[in-house]
């Protein structure tokens, strides 16, 4: 009997079904700028679709460090006081 009380302590782990992560990976495809698809068939593969999303987040990633860079050096590069520039950093961090 003791087993059977651990097994009801154990939370039930919720399962997603095939159509569910069929759609999630459907969503996920079209979150993704098309010039990034190396492929605009319908039909891809899932690991395909995770493989640009992986890198698409990646490019903004990059693209985000950038920009902070460039802010950072254009913040250096101006006339405002080192307080509000300390400020606007404040906001980027």
């Amino acid at each position: 009997m003791s087993s059977r009380r651990s097994r009801s302590r154990q939370p039930r782990v919720s399962r997603i079904s095939d159509d569910q992560i069929a759609g999630l990976v459907s969503k996920l495809q079209r979150l993704i700028p098309h010039n990034i698809h190396t492929t605009h068939s319908d039909k891809v593969s899932a690991s395909k679709v995770l493989q640009e999303t992986c890198n698409y987040i990646r490019s903004l990633h990059r693209e985000v460090d950038d920009l902070s860079e460039r802010l950072s050096e254009l913040l250096q590069s101006t006339d405002i006081n080192s307080a509000e520039a300390d400020i606007i950093r404040s906001l980027f961090m």
